[in-house]
């Protein structure tokens, strides 16, 4: 069997989805067996993980994002220019799939239909093109959670037996990643600052902290849309803030498996790889009880109402006062991250999901 996949999410400045790009890519390709994995475009053995940038050179990024745009206008152009297959994975970029071909894709989550105030009107009008050419003519899809599952019924009027949930992984280097030095103990967070992200509301809780001499709050993340807001607070130095800026990929694990306690009050996550990280390094989360993000802690994490400072405050002050609870809640994550958040794991179910397809 032929299996191609849309890689255009790798040329492209991306957090969540570009991860599950690269990492899905590399482990369908270790195992594929006798199956043909391709990629659209071709993209080769893959250099580290960039979340900043393209993972191609600048003339093969721009003539292959050209080649999308003309072809999300001229239907036929799309299918001319890849290459033949049996089941075309399709990524949120593409507006015209090839008719001829099986058609899947993965649905990463429904923030456009649930929070539209949180997207540009580009944005919005873009994924509704998404699930009206793709995800409503898909012979199966892939949700990344049982709750983006749930939604993607509810709101876009999908049939749930086209919709199998897989989940996604985490790089085995955070099994096990070892803690790097840091003078004072951490609470950490990790994402994009964007207002989806509601790190304003985790810096309200800190001004009331009441362990704030002893511990050290690090933002690590880049930039996103309408973010200028949040980076002006942590521009002015807020009283035991760090503010990392976006940290390469091969540092995470470290500052991750340091941390006292990992902190994500996001207010909706498809998957949250953040949260599934820390869990796979044993660090215990603080997370919101809001989409997927009690489901893929399980038992691994404190679950507060990301709306409310106060119970961000009151979770902190619990879990930091408490060394047993951090040890109880670290283990946990650990044994599930551990038994439902591997690549390869991922990759086996993916290839029999293209079966069925």
């Amino acid at each position: 069997m032929r299996i191609l996949l849309d890689a255009t999410p790798l040329l492209l400045r991306s957090a969540g989805v570009k991860t599950y790009t690269y990492h899905w890519i590399q482990h369908l390709l270790e195992q594929a067996g006798n199956e043909q994995i391709l990629t659209f475009p071709h993209v080769g053995k893959l250099a580290a993980l960039d979340h900043e940038g393209s993972m191609l050179g600048p003339v093969r990024t721009f003539s292959h994002l050209a080649f999308l745009l003309l072809g999300n206008g001229v239907p036929p152009l799309v299918s001319w220019g890849m290459p033949s297959a049996d089941v075309f994975h399709a990524s949120t970029l593409i507006r015209n799939a090839p008719r001829k071909t099986r058609l899947t894709a993965t649905i990463h989550d429904l923030t456009c239909r649930l929070m539209p105030e949180l997207h540009t009107p580009a944005h919005r009008k873009a994924d509704e093109s998404f699930t009206k050419n793709v995800l409503q003519r898909a012979a199966r899809l892939i949700a990344v959670s049982e709750n983006t599952k749930a939604d993607a019924v509810r709101l876009a009027g999908l049939d749930p037996e086209r919709i199998e949930v897989i989940y996604s992984g985490v790089p085995e280097i955070y099994f096990g990643a070892q803690a790097r030095p840091s003078e004072r103990p951490y609470v950490l967070y990790v994402g994009t600052i964007e207002p989806r992200k509601n790190v304003d509301t985790l810096l309200d809780a800190w001004e009331s902290f009441r362990l704030r001499g002893d511990f050290d709050l690090i933002i690590a993340g880049a930039s996103g849309w309408a973010g200028g807001k949040t980076l002006a607070r942590l521009a002015a130095r807020p009283k035991g803030v760090r503010y990392l800026g976006y940290v390469p990929e091969d540092e995470l694990p470290g500052l991750t498996a340091g941390a006292s306690a990992f902190i994500y009050p996001s207010l909706y996550e498809g998957f949250g790889f953040p949260v599934a990280q820390a869990m796979a390094a044993g660090v215990p989360v603080i997370t919101s009880n809001t989409s997927c993000l009690p489901e893929i802690a399980g038992g691994g994490a404190l679950l507060v109402d990301p709306r409310s400072a106060a119970e961000i405050q009151s979770a902190m002050d619990k879990l930091l006062t408490s060394p047993e609870l951090r040890q109880e809640l670290g283990a946990a994550g650990m044994a599930r991250a551990r038994r439902e958040y591997r690549w390869n794991v991922c990759a086996r179910r993916s290839l029999a999901f293209f079966h069925r397809a």
